[in-house]
């Protein structure tokens, strides 16, 4: 074969390259496959480029220049063919999904927090100004914590099967936060001031002021000479600092088994006629120290609980308590 031949030849390899690499890029029907055809063809070590400019060497003198433009040329077209290719597999992948990168972005929606969560968030931090700390206990409670250290005797119709949820093993979904305050006076000795928050269950109808699970605050303060202006006071003054300066609230005598005397505390619904049951509220029975090994001679206390969702609707002007359960968007983003 002649100089001039062999020129010829590498001139028409050249040729062949860029064609059979052009389509190779262009007919890559995936990522994987464009890599493939890359390191075929523009591989650093074992390229078919790499040895096309090996080849120069042996190209005759008075060839060299224009197998080496040619050259160029093909290499450019390779390289430009193999950008095209990763700019095709860059973007399908994210229109496939759904999604074009090349639109402008949305805003993310940001949520907040829940308008019961809002509310106890307030409570924890009202009552911290009135020098009460948080205390909080289990929600699955056994009998004792949750009955018979309260002074509730066994045929009391707060026992009943139709009015708990009772579980295997002497154990219970709490009926109240008033678990929480004996759990505290068993491990810390007066003077004690205490707020407990969390949720409680009883199998209620539900219907716009009831509900079979619902959250409560529960209050203990226990000192010498604790008396209930004590505790008429405090609420009163919560009731003015969370509803406002001219809500009003009433206390009805009642009766609890674990505070003696006891009374009912009303909140007067959005200014009319209508009142609303808040809580309830009394000086701790005695027994109920005895209990938990305080002194009823030395020590005396009161203890509260209040009901959260009511305290929240009172505040929010809400009159169906199903409302905050629902997880409607519409009614919870007003918050």
């Amino acid at each position: 074969m002649g100089p001039l031949e062999s020129a010829s030849d590498s001139m028409a390899e050249l040729d062949a390259l860029e064609a059979e690499g052009v389509k190779a890029f262009h007919s890559a029907a995936n990522a994987d496959e464009l890599e493939t055809a890359r390191i075929a063809f523009l591989g650093q070590k074992q390229g078919r480029v790499k040895s096309a400019q090996e080849r120069i060497k042996t190209i005759p003198s008075d060839a060299k220049k224009a197998y080496g433009q040619r050259f160029n040329a093909v290499r450019g077209a390779l390289e430009n063919a193999w950008e095209d290719g990763k700019k095709r597999f860059d973007k399908p992948a994210a229109i496939i999904q759904g999604l074009d990168v090349t639109l402008p972005g949305r805003a993310p929606r940001l949520g907040h927090l829940h308008p019961l969560t809002q509310t106890a968030t307030e409570l924890i931090d009202l009552f911290g100004r009135f020098g009460f700390s948080v205390a909080r206990g289990p929600e699955v409670e056994d009998v004792f914590h949750n009955f018979d250290a309260l002074n509730i005797p066994d045929s009391h119709p707060a026992r009943d099967p139709l009015d708990n949820f009772y579980l295997p093993g002497g154990f219970m979904l709490r009926s109240q936060t008033s678990t929480v305050q004996i759990r505290v006076m068993e491990k810390q000795p007066p003077p004690v001031r205490v707020i407990a928050i969390g949720r409680v269950y009883r199998p209620d109808t539900v219907d716009a002021t009831h509900s079979f699970m619902f959250h409560q605050i529960e209050g203990l303060m226990v000192d010498r000479k604790v008396t209930m202006a004590d505790l008429k006071t405090v609420l009163r003054l919560f009731a003015q600092s969370y509803l406002g300066e001219d809500v009003k609230i009433r206390f009805r005598p009642s009766f609890f088994p674990f505070t003696e005397p006891s009374v009912e505390v009303d909140m007067q619904w959005h200014g009319g006629d209508r009142w609303v049951e808040m809580g309830g509220a009394g000086m701790v029975d005695p027994n109920v120290f005895r209990a938990v090994g305080y002194d009823p001679d030395k020590y005396s206390g009161f203890a509260f609980g209040l009901g959260i969702e009511r305290l929240c609707m009172r505040r929010h002007g809400i009159d169906d308590i199903r409302l905050l359960y629902k997880n409607d968007t519409r009614f919870l983003e007003q918050f």
